[in-house]
């Protein structure tokens, strides 16, 4: 297998699980896949974060506004992996609670790779809301 192959491995199990945690109100899994090691930031479709401290203060926040997911997909647009470094790019097709209100939703989210330790770690995330009207 190449980097690229078992990056994408990573991507569609590990890095997949985490998110549908996050979503049914685990943050746990998606902290345990993010870098211990600055920088970390994330431009988020509702919130920003930079440092751990934001970091993990921002997904103990999303771990208790969202619930009930019943879907979610990554439609994988666009990835590399250049040595210890990878990015994705693509669409985050989520249906779940937020604060207790079904919700069904689509995001533009990027998203920065750091190898560590011969594991992947997200360093960074960029999320937005994609507009139905555009």
């Amino acid at each position: 297998m190449t980097d690229r192959d078992d990056f994408l491995v990573w991507v569609t199990s590990v890095l997949y699980r985490a998110e549908v945690a996050l979503h049914n109100g685990d943050p746990g899994p998606r902290r345990a896949i993010w870098s211990r090691n600055e920088p970390v930031s994330v431009l988020g479709a509702w919130r920003n974060a930079s440092g751990l401290e934001q970091v993990d203060e921002l997904f103990a926040a999303l771990g208790q506004s969202f619930s009930d997911c019943t879907a979610y997909s990554f439609d994988l647009q666009a990835f590399d992996v250049v040595g210890d470094m990878a990015y994705t790019a693509g669409l985050e097709h989520v249906t779940a609670s937020v604060d207790g209100e079904p919700r069904s939703y689509t995001l533009r989210a990027t998203q920065v790779y750091r190898r560590e330790n011969g594991e992947w770690k997200v360093a960074h995330r960029h999320g937005d809301t994609v507009n139905p009207a555009a």
